[in-house]
């Protein structure tokens, strides 16, 4: 089986999870095309693994910039004019409300002749979308246009803040089948599904290469580690004031921000105005076997978000044989167990974000207690080789014409 890949953006830094299924679908045997609707910025580039991703990815947006390209794409799906009109009123449709989502719903559809042709030329028998929202509307009008199946994974938060906007229950009802990364996510999308569709809507986790974060001991200085986007859903302010309040209880104390984003300016100058230049360093974007040797070097890691979905970060921490602090939000607590292999904060909460930092710094012996049931659960439900075969057997019973596989293996 060929499959296409698809996504809004791929590969990026803050995406390697895509990237990882896509290898071990492919250690499988499998056939995988990748497509992006834009081209990642060569700064969202880490490491030369994504580099050449990028290299052999088809960039949607690119092809768009040919007219002659799009027409004769377009000729060539009118071959099939009742196809072609069948998915053009599928775009008008689902078009939210209003002139100017209508004119971005008929981009979507121009993307769509362009992804579709992309895929007949190159014989691909299933097209599978990572993210619900734009991508995933392009993947359902590709797959109307050339009656080439399509499936996604759902992840949220976000998509769940618009379901309707982004007709989450047209292509729910469309999907050949929805992975949801989470018991949670699987629930929001019976909200918005009718019922005979429930059944299709399977739990494949995101997941890691645990041999990839190997356990080892840490001494010196008290370290903590962030990773993930420098944006406002993940609470660093929070953060942040959770570490004025031990700045002088903890004066060796240092923590590293990794990745960056919108907010990166306002929070180096909010650092500052706590006194928390010397404290902590914003180290910008790095490659996986960069922040795996980071997460050697560090104490715990801390994700003070407001909104997740199962943070990849947070199985790479436990992987490595860390504990970690993190919000109780969404499916978080389906993989962090409180007291466990970490501590679950209220979002928001600076004071109770400052508690648990304290207490994991305060106990070396509880802290590799943590780390060791951390890995221990990983390995059990977030290796991405074992969530590979599971993705790799739904593909291949709903190609078969099967149903009803289990929402889990």
């Amino acid at each position: 089986m060929t499959l296409l890949y698809l996504t809004g953006e791929y590969p990026r830094a803050t995406d390697t999870f895509i990237q990882r299924e896509v290898a071990a679908l492919r250690a499988q045997g499998l056939t995988v095309l990748t497509a992006s609707i834009r081209r990642t910025e060569p700064e969202h580039l880490v490491g030369e693994e994504q580099i050449t991703e990028a290299a052999q990815t088809f960039h949607v947006l690119e092809a768009a910039k040919h007219p002659l390209r799009l027409a004769r794409a377009k000729l060539r799906l009118l071959r099939h004019p009742e196809r072609f009109f069948r998915a053009l009123r599928l775009a008008w449709r689902t078009a939210p409300g209003g002139l100017r989502n209508g004119l971005w719903q008929m981009f979507y559809f121009a993307e769509a002749i362009l992804l579709a042709d992309h895929m007949q030329r190159h014989g691909v028998r299933h097209l599978h979308n990572h993210i619900a929202k734009a991508s995933c509307t392009v993947a359902m009008l590709a797959s109307e246009l050339t009656g080439i199946p399509y499936s996604f994974t759902l992840h949220g938060p976000d998509i769940f803040f618009a379901p309707e906007h982004w007709r989450l229950d047209e292509k729910i009802a469309r999907a050949r089948f929805v992975a949801c990364i989470s018991e949670f996510c699987r629930a929001q999308a019976m909200i918005f599904s009718d019922r005979p569709d429930w059944d299709k809507l399977h739990i494949v986790h995101c997941g890691i290469d645990p041999a990839r974060y190997a356990p080892s001991p840490r001494g010196g200085p008290p370290h903590l580690t962030f990773v993930g986007r420098l944006a406002a859903v993940k609470g660093v302010p929070v953060l942040l004031e959770a570490l004025s309040f031990l700045r002088e209880e903890l004066p060796e104390l240092r923590v590293t921000l990794i990745g960056d984003g919108a907010e990166r300016a306002r929070l180096e100058q909010d650092a500052a105005a706590l006194g928390l230049a010397e404290v902590v360093e914003f180290a910008g974007y790095r490659s996986q076997s960069e922040v795996a040797q980071a997460l050697k070097d560090t104490d715990a890691l801390v994700l003070p978000s407001f909104a997740e979905g199962v943070p990849v970060v947070l199985m790479e921490a436990m992987a490595a044989g860390r504990p970690v602090i993190a919000t109780s939000v969404a499916g978080v607590s389906e993989l962090v167990e409180h007291g466990e292999s970490g501590f679950l904060v209220p979002p928001g909460d600076a004071l109770k974000l400052a508690e648990a930092i304290r207490a994991v710094l305060a106990d070396p012996d509880r802290r590799a207690t943590m780390g060791k049931a951390g890995r221990a659960r990983v390995v059990a439900e977030f290796d991405i080789a074992k969530e590979a075969v599971w993705l790799g057997r739904l593909f291949e019973v709903y190609a078969a014409g099967a149903t009803h596989p289990g929402k889990r293996p």
